[in-house]
């Protein structure tokens, strides 16, 4: 009969212990050592974003101040057109008064003519001369009179006064020109007051 080996009951396995584990009073003092560095990086970031903050505001209000100045640009610039365009109606103006001056000096004259006949058919000429005038300086700046007469009805150039019957014309069509319209360029300045031709059953009773 042989005999077994023994086991020693005394002889236990031993853990080794783990070098990568450390005790808690040891992390602590890591934790503790990396806060510094923690809060320099935050206080660096912080400072980072104030300057492009602080440099964002800056360009803001030069843009600001740059759209300010030329929005006042812009304002007197279109001031002095608007006063260089009067001064050019004016000046137009002014050429036509003078000439109703004169024909008004005309007018005062014509008692104390010798001969009135021929007086009156000077001062005539005078005015027709001036209203002629007057005429080429409103086509010169582009200002046209409405062809109303004759014409169908247009509301967009038309402001009907009121509606008469008619035989002779088609329902719609302007009959009488009341007060002259004018354009300038595709604007109308002023619609023609006209007189529109209507059925006559419509005014029959």
């Amino acid at each position: 009969m042989t005999d077994e080996p023994t086991q020693n009951a005394d002889n236990t396995d031993t853990e080794a212990a783990d070098p990568a584990v450390e005790t808690e009073p040891e992390a602590a003092e890591s934790e503790a050592s990396e806060a510094p560095e923690e809060v320099e990086r935050l206080q660096e970031e912080l400072e980072s974003l104030k300057a492009e903050r602080d440099e964002l505001n800056d360009r803001l209000l030069r843009k600001a101040a740059e759209f300010e100045n030329f929005r006042r640009r812009m304002d007197r610039e279109k001031k002095r057109r608007r006063e260089a365009g009067k001064i050019t109606v004016l000046e137009s103006m002014l050429e036509v008064m003078d000439d109703f001056e004169r024909s008004l000096d005309a007018a005062h004259d014509l008692d104390d003519a010798e001969d009135p006949e021929a007086a009156y058919e000077s001062l005539k000429g005078g005015v027709e001369m001036v209203f002629q005038k007057f005429q080429d300086q409103l086509e010169s700046l582009g200002v046209e009179p409405i062809e109303a007469e004759g014409e169908p009805f247009d509301e967009q150039l038309h402001e009907a006064m009121m509606r008469q019957p008619s035989e002779e014309a088609a329902p719609g069509t302007v009959l009488e020109e009341v007060q002259k319209g004018y354009t300038m360029g595709d604007r109308v300045i002023r619609h023609s007051r006209v007189v529109v031709a209507a059925e006559p059953s419509e005014h029959s009773n």
